[in-house]
């Protein structure tokens, strides 16, 4: 079945449709929001309410606007955002990134890899929502970048200024944080 052969199989209240659906899609809105919140509890939560938006909202999804996956990105971006206003915090995380299998390192190399990957995710962490949306949407997610302005409701130059800022400041604290390493 196509996309939009689920999706109308959803409006008519097909739960196998609706576990295709969610199948399909999980991995990559849980990851989406993780990169964004930064722990797995509001993980759950937040993809757990984008994917009841999806079997409530299904008849506002429209083929010829967007890509499902596209839409899905954008209710939970949405979720997100109204979760930070709300709680105007970010947790800490646990990195979908360290999964990194360590039989292909030896086990110095596996250390510095791993401190590398640590250190990247709490610079991300540092960065403003805005710039870690856009950073997660092109970078993690894999969308274009008039896909990710979409999802964030933003113009693609507004993205494109986004990711390039996300880009200087982790640049600058990876270097200052690798030069206070060095110094010790």
């Amino acid at each position: 079945m196509t996309e939009e052969e689920l999706m109308m199989a959803v409006c008519r209240g097909d739960q196998s449709a609706y576990q295709a659906v969610v199948k399909l899609h999980l991995k990559s809105i849980s990851h989406y929001a993780f990169r964004i919140l930064g722990n797995q509890k509001d993980t759950e939560d937040i993809t757990q309410e984008a994917f009841l938006k999806l079997w409530t909202n299904a008849a506002r999804w429209n083929p010829e606007k967007s890509k499902l996956t596209t839409w899905l990105h954008r209710i939970t971006h949405n979720l997100c955002v109204d979760y930070i206003r709300k709680h105007s915090r970010v947790q800490t995380q646990d990195s979908f990134d360290e999964n990194i299998e360590s039989s292909e390192f030896d086990d110095a190399d596996a250390d510095e890899n791993n401190r590398k990957v640590k250190l990247l995710n709490e610079a991300i962490k540092q960065l403003p929502q805005n710039q870690r949306s856009a950073l997660a949407l092109c970078h993690y997610q894999g969308f274009s970048n008039k896909e990710a302005a979409a999802i964030m409701n933003i113009s693609v130059k507004a993205l494109e200024s986004a990711i390039a800022r996300a880009k200087r400041s982790l640049r600058q604290l990876v270097t200052e944080e690798s030069d206070q390493r060095q110094k010790l």
